[in-house]
């Protein structure tokens, strides 16, 4: 019997082993950076990136709903949750890419959209995402040449990610027109060139901004 039983659980082994790590580099990072429709698309191409969803995030109201959320005072921001396979793409690289997508410098909102449901925060799941979002956040300000304390990108513990209704799921693909018009009109790319330059939308890594002369 047991001459029986040890090939067949190594059989398990090596057939559970693959699986069990496929599994393990699946990770979720939740952040927001002004209207969702525009961050989801801006992360859910990226190489690595498995799906990409708008909610809601940071608040106290449960399963709060759009007009709840953009009317204030229920403590949400405009959130996208990523699922990544972190052997393709890892944490930081994806912060990279959320960075160089939001205006750092802006704590009133985000482009044209303003008030608290707009603010860019990095919501860390567990202490390693919070160590790689701190980093993060002193090499965003590196390569932009300023003081942490000018970056508005807030930094808050996670609680819980509320998906956000059906129709703001894949706006940019479901309404084409309506989301580039938006865009356009928003200004987020004018803004995200003059901030960030050649390495908008892009997450290469990080460099340190020209020494400035005395």
């Amino acid at each position: 019997m047991k001459r029986v039983l040890l090939p067949l659980l190594l059989l398990a082994v090596l057939l559970a082993g693959p699986c069990a790590s496929a599994q393990a580099a699946i990770e979720e990072a939740v952040l927001a950076g002004g209207c969702f429709w525009c961050l989801e698309h801006d992360l859910e191409h990226l190489p690595g990136v498995l799906e990409a969803e708008s909610g809601y995030s940071g608040g106290r109201l449960e399963n709060p709903t759009y007009q709840q959320v953009s009317g204030g005072g229920t403590g949400h921001q405009e959130a996208v949750r990523v699922r990544f396979d972190s052997a393709k793409i890892s944490y930081p690289a994806l912060l990279r890419a959320y960075w160089r997508n939001v205006d750092p410098l802006d704590g009133g909102g985000q482009f044209c959209d303003r008030g608290s449901s707009y603010l860019p925060v990095i919501f860390p799941i567990g202490s390693q995402q919070l160590e790689q979002a701190r980093d993060s956040k002193q090499a965003a300000a590196r390569e932009l040449g300023q003081a942490d304390t000018v970056i508005k990108v807030q930094i808050k513990p996670f609680k819980r990610f509320w998906p956000a209704e059906g129709y703001h799921q894949n706006y940019a693909e479901t309404n084409t027109v309506k989301y580039r018009y938006y865009r356009w009109a928003c200004g987020r790319d004018r803004r995200l060139d003059a901030v960030w330059g050649s390495r908008a939308r892009q997450s290469r890594p990080w460099v340190a901004a020209p020494s400035r002369k005395p």
